[in-house]
């Protein structure tokens, strides 16, 4: 299984782990977020989506190879790669996304956010909080000052059915937990490669040797303990609490029938597997397809591997393709299924890359400019919000932050970005401290 790498030399499965301690280590806050919760607005916000999948392409995939060419500025700057006309009038993409492009009237490109986090822990936690950090952070950072999106989400929708309402799949993100929400609220982790013939989701069966009957003795002791008395309610303070949230959203999940059906990617014909691609990011968009039809509310993809320091051309002929064609056939099978107007599908990294090309044939981290595709939820498609200079260097027209992109994805959600939260020591946080979203991008 590969392991993507990016600068600062931290793998998938390091993410993996910290994100799984992540997970055990911040159960904080139930009460004081009943408190935020009951001096908010009665009347909810109107959700244009029901589901939100967010590729994330971690370590800064180049605006100039994907979404914003720039085929008059100098060779060193513009690369190698030729421009494609897409359906969006006078709009081009790089020549690695023609499916893509043939399907731009359903996309909107948002070519105009920017900010000064040049680094991949402060770029991922502004892009993924829309919250700046509070300190300098390093690149190779994992830190979590704010609630993520897919945690924010999880918060305010809840879980039902026994499928938890965040998912990340097959890692978290640097900066994709909760926060002071809560441990309860971090996403539910899926390693696994669907693309294997032997893909087993843990947790969602009872282990080896385990059988129903000695499941529910145990459950049953476990009852039984938990109704003895506390020695005070400090004795019982939050972790401990949240352990027993994993507990039991542990047992609702391998008794859920929904959780096994959205996890049996194997039932799906082969026609629609191969239309996705068969390879583990092709297979992980059809599973966050699948969770969308059972009701999950926030997917995130985690696809690492985008740092392109050196042999960004080599690499992109290699993985792009792969990319445009599994994204396409995504966002087609949610039209074709019904779901597209009530499921958003946000592609984007933490930043774009540097105009100049280095001696390595790469391009470093730039983060003036960079490209978000997005479509769905009632998106007007076919569109292109904002622009860069001729060269690339700077978004000059209808400049955006990670602020408008935040709240953009919570507003579609129906929650309101504005929405005061507090802290495990009673302070006031906004979801998003500029709860603007981006006008373009709703109906």
């Amino acid at each position: 299984m590969t392991h993507y790498r990016n600068c600062n030399g931290l793998s998938r499965r390091h993410a993996i782990q910290l994100g799984l301690g992540g997970f055990l280590g911040m159960g904080f806050a139930e009460g004081l977020m009943r408190r935020a919760e009951s001096a908010e607005s009665a009347t909810p916000m109107r959700a244009e989506a029901r589901s939100c999948i967010l590729i994330w392409l971690d370590g800064g995939p180049s605006h100039y190879e994907t979404f914003d060419p720039k085929p008059l500025a100098p060779k060193e700057v513009r690369g190698s790669f030729e421009p494609i006309a897409t359906r969006i009038p006078g709009g081009y993409f790089s020549q690695h996304l023609p499916r893509l492009a043939g399907i731009a009237d359903k996309l909107a490109i948002v070519r105009s956010i920017c900010h000064n986090q040049g680094n991949h822990g402060a770029g991922n936690h502004y892009m993924m909080t829309g919250a700046p950090p509070r300190i300098p952070v390093g690149c190779g950072a994992f830190v979590s000052f704010h609630p993520s999106l897919g945690s924010g989400t999880a918060h305010a929708r809840g879980h039902k059915d026994g499928l938890p309402a965040y998912f990340s799949i097959p890692s978290m993100t640097r900066s994709g937990g909760p926060n002071f929400l809560g441990a309860q609220y971090a996403p539910f982790v899926v390693p696994d490669n669907p693309n294997s013939e032997s893909f087993r989701v843990r947790d969602v069966a009872l282990p080896a040797g385990v059988t129903d009957d000695r499941f529910v003795k145990r459950e049953s002791i476990r009852s039984r303990v938990d109704r003895l008395p506390r020695v005070s309610d400090a004795a019982a303070a939050d972790p401990v609490r949240a352990l027993d949230d994993y507990y039991h959203q542990g047992q609702q999940l391998m008794r859920s029938e929904k959780a096994q059906a959205a996890f049996s990617i194997q039932k799906e014909p082969p026609t629609v597997r191969e239309k996705y691609g068969r390879n583990a990011f092709g297979q992980r968009a059809l599973l966050a397809r699948r969770l969308v039809e059972a009701g999950v509310p926030f997917i995130t993809l985690n696809e690492g591997g985008w740092d392109h320091h050196t042999k960004l051309f080599e690499s992109f002929n290699k993985r792009m393709p792969e990319v445009d064609g599994t994204v396409a056939a995504l966002i087609d099978d949610l039209d074709q299924r019904g779901l597209l107007d009530s499921t958003l599908v946000v592609m984007l990294g933490e930043f774009g890359r540097t105009p100049k090309i280095n001696n390595d044939a790469g391009r470093d981290h730039w983060s003036q400019s960079m490209s978000v595709m997005l479509a769905g939820a009632g998106i007007p498609g076919g569109q292109i919000i904002g622009a860069t200079d001729r060269a690339g260097y700077n978004a000059v027209d209808r400049v955006l932050s990670p602020e408008n992109f935040v709240s953009t994805i919570y507003k579609k959600l129906g929650i309101d970005p504005d929405k005061i939260l507090y802290t495990p020591q009673g302070r006031p946080s906004h979801l998003v401290s500029d709860p603007t979203p981006i006008a373009e991008l709703f109906a």
